[in-house]
C-alpha cells in the first residue's frame, strides 16, 4: 500500500474511533491512530447522539444516486448482525467495522473514485477546469469536492474537512502529475469516512421540552431519506434541511407527502419489508436437488421478487388495505416460477400479473413459494418453522428456541409409513411436556400450509396419505392456507406488529412506548390500514425525532444490552 493510500485510511480509522466515542458506543474494533487529535477537531459542532451503519443496499443505492447507476460497486460487505426479534435497522446502531472490513471498504472506495473521475464520467462532476491538469489547483478542487462531500456526508463539509480533502487532492496530484488523480484520492478518502459509512445523528435542544433534545434538520433529512427511499438525501432534501424546514411541523408534513408520492418510495417500501420478513435468509436458502428438481438458481432469484411485487402491488400501486396482503390472490409470475406453480409463462413475457384460482388454496404472502420455501428444511416442509415465522415476523410474538435435548428423529423420518404426514409426526412433540408449550403455538398455524411442500409446490398427499390442513388461531378453527390468511388478516396483532416495525425501522430501535404504538395503530385503522398513510404518520410524528433522556448514556446502554 502506498503512502497516499495509507493516509486517508488512517484518517478514516481515527475519525471512526472518535465518532464512535462521541456517540457513546464502543462497537467498533478499529483502533485509534495518530491522527485522532485531528479527527476530534473535525467532530466539533452539534452533539452526536447516535450512529447507524449503512446497509449494503443503502451503500449501493447512495453511490448510484450520487454518481450514476453505471458506477460499479465491487467488494464484500461485512454483514450487520440482526438482534433477536428485531430489525437489521436496529442492529445497524451497534454494527462494527473491523480493520479487515475497513480495508475492504478502502478497496471499494478507490475503485469507485477511479470510475467517477475517469474520462467517461468526470465531466459531470468537474465544475471547473484546473489551471494546469498536471498539477494541484486548491480552489478548483474545493469547488468540485465540496458539493460531492455534502451529498456523501449528508450535510455541508466543515471548513476543516474542506481543507483536509483539498490537501489530500493536492498531495495526490503532485507525484502523479494529474489533477484528476488527486481528486480520486480525495474522493476515496471521503468514501471511507465514518461520516459516509455511518449515518451519524446529531441533536439540538428541543424548544417544546425543557432540557430535552431532538434530532436537528440534517439528521432528520438522513432519517427520512433512508426510511422512505433507502438511500442518502438528495440535494433538494438537503436544501430543506439547510432552510430549517424539517423542524417545522407543517413544512415537514409537506416534504414527507412529496417523498412518499415519489417513485423512489417503492425502493423504501421494498427495503422495509425485506428487513421485516428476514429476506437475508434467501442468501442461505438451499434445497435437495434430488427431492426438488424444479428448484434452481433462477427460481431462487425469483422468489423474493415475487413477494416484493405482490406487496408493492397491494400496498403501493393499489394503496390497499394491509390486511388484504394475507388474503389477496393477485401476484406476479415469470417463467422460472411457472414450472414450480405449474403455470405456463413464456420467456418473452418476463414478469406478468397473475391471479390464483379459488381452488389453489393460495392466499396472500403465506401462499407464495418464497415464504413457504424459506421456512422449510432442505428436504421437507416444516409446519413448525412456518408457524414460528408467522408468530415472530407477522404478529411480533417471540417463540422460545427448542431445548437442547429434543429428539427430532420422529419428525425427520419422512419415509416412516407408520407416520406418513407431518401432522402425525409432530404429535410426538405436542404430547411431550418439554416440547408442547412451543408446538402448541406454532403448529396449529403451520399445519394449514401443509398442502405445500418444501419449495412451496402444491400437493394433496404425503407418502400416499391425505394431508389434513385443519388449524386454529385465537380460538377459531379453519382449514388450509385460505382460512389461515383470513385469520391473520382479522387479528389486531398483525396490524399492531407492522405498526411497531414501522416505528422501529424509522428510529433504529424497538419502541418501548406501548401507548404510542397503540395510538399509531388506531390511526392506522382509521385510515383503512393503508400502509402509505402509516409510514407518513411515523415520518412526521414529533416523537420519532425526540432523544429520550441522556442521549449519550441512552445510546451506550443500548449498545451494551446488545453485547
Amino acid at each position: 500500500m502506498t503512502l497516499f493510500r495509507i493516509a486517508p485510511l488512517a484518517i478514516a480509522a481515527a475519525t471512526l474511533a472518535g465518532v464512535v466515542s462521541l456517540a457513546g458506543t464502543a462497537s467498533t474494533s478499529v483502533p485509534a491512530m495518530a491522527e485522532a487529535n485531528a479527527a476530534q477537531t473535525l467532530l466539533q459542532g452539534p452533539q452526536v447522539v447516535g450512529m447507524r451503519r449503512l446497509t449494503e443496499a443503502q451503500y449501493r443505492n447512495t453511490i448510484a444516486d450520487i454518481f450514476g447507476s453505471d458506477i460499479r460497486v465491487a467488494g464484500r460487505f461485512e454483514p450487520i448482525v440482526r438482534p433477536a426479534h428485531q430489525l437489521i435497522a436496529s442492529g445497524a446502531r451497534s454494527a462494527a467495522i473491523t480493520p479487515a472490513g475497513l480495508e475492504q471498504m478502502d478497496g471499494m472506495a478507490r475503485d469507485i473514485a477511479r470510475q467517477v473521475f475517469d474520462e467517461a464520467h468526470r465531466a459531470q462532476f468537474m465544475s471547473c477546469t484546473p489551471a494546469d491538469p498536471a498539477a494541484a489547483d486548491p480552489e478548483c478542487a474545493r469547488r468540485i469536492l465540496a458539493p460531492i462531500g455534502r451529498l456523501l456526508f449528508r450535510r455541508p463539509l466543515t471548513a476543516q474537512e474542506e481543507a483536509l480533502y483539498v490537501k489530500i487532492a493536492g498531495e495526490g496530484a503532485a507525484p502523479t502529475r494529474s489533477f484528476t488523480k488527486g481528486l480520486e484520492l480525495a474522493l476515496g478518502s471521503m468514501l471511507v469516512s465514518p461520516w459516509f459509512l455511518y449515518v451519524v445523528e446529531t441533536a439540538e435542544p428541543d424548544p417544546d421540552h425543557a432540557g430535552g433534545m431532538r434530532l436537528d434538520n440534517a439528521s432528520r433529512a438522513a432519517r427520512l431519506s433512508f426510511m422512505l427511499w433507502n438511500s442518502s438525501p438528495n440535494a433538494a432534501l438537503l436544501d430543506d434541511a439547510a432552510g430549517g424546514r424539517l423542524t417545522d411541523q407543517a413544512q415537514l408534513e409537506k416534504v414527507v407527502t412529496a417523498m412518499v408520492a415519489s417513485p423512489r418510495f417503492e425502493q423504501g417500501l421494498r427495503a422495509f419489508f425485506s428487513d421485516m420478513l428476514l429476506f437475508e435468509k434467501f442468501d442461505e436458502l438451499a434445497k435437495d436437488p434430488v427431492i426438488y428438481p424444479y428448484f434452481n438458481q433462477d427460481v431462487l432469484q425469483a422468489l423474493p421478487e415475487q413477494m416484493l411485487r405482490t406487496i408493492t402491488t397491494q400496498l403501493l400501486d393499489g394503496d390497499g388495505d394491509y390486511r388484504e396482503l394475507f388474503t389477496t390472490r393477485k401476484t406476479w409470475m415469470n417463467r422460472p416460477l411457472g414450472a414450480l406453480y405449474q403455470v405456463p409463462v413464456s420467456k418473452s413475457q418476463g414478469w406478468v400479473p397473475y391471479e390464483f384460482s379459488a381452488g389453489s388454496d393460495r392466499s396472500g404472502l403465506l401462499g407464495l413459494a418464497g415464504f413457504l420455501a424459506m421456512y422449510s428444511h432442505s428436504g421437507r416442509s416444516s409446519p413448525t418453522l412456518r408457524g414460528r415465522a408467522i408468530r415472530e415476523l407477522l404478529l411480533c410474538q417471540p417463540v422460545p428456541n427448542p431445548p437442547g435435548n429434543v429428539n427430532f428423529t420422529a419428525v425427520q423420518d419422512v419415509t416412516n409409513k407408520a407416520m406418513p404426514t407431518a401432522r402425525i409426526r409432530l404429535d410426538a412433540h405436542t404430547t411431550d411436556p418439554v416440547c408442547a408449550g412451543c408446538h402448541k403455538i406454532t403448529d396449529p398455524i403451520g399445519l394449514p400450509l401443509e398442502r405445500f411442500d418444501g419449495i412451496g409446490a402444491f400437493r394433496t398427499r404425503e407418502n400416499d396419505a391425505a394431508i389434513d390442513v385443519g388449524g386454529s388461531f385465537d380460538e377459531a378453527s379453519f382449514s388450509g392456507a385460505d382460512g389461515l390468511g383470513k385469520a391473520i388478516a382479522a387479528s389486531q396483532d398483525a396490524t399492531m406488529c407492522v405498526t411497531s416495525r414501522a416505528l422501529e425501522y424509522a428510529t433504529g430501535r424497538p419502541s418501548e412506548d406501548g401507548a404510542l404504538v397503540e395510538t399509531l395503530e388506531s390511526r392506522f385503522a382509521a385510515d383503512g390500514y393503508r400502509l402509505r398513510k402509516l409510514i407518513e404518520r411515523v415520518a412526521t410524528m414529533p416523537q420519532a425525532y425526540e432523544i429520550p433522556g441522556d442521549p449519550l448514556k441512552s445510546e451506550a446502554t443500548h449498545v451494551a444490552t446488545r453485547r
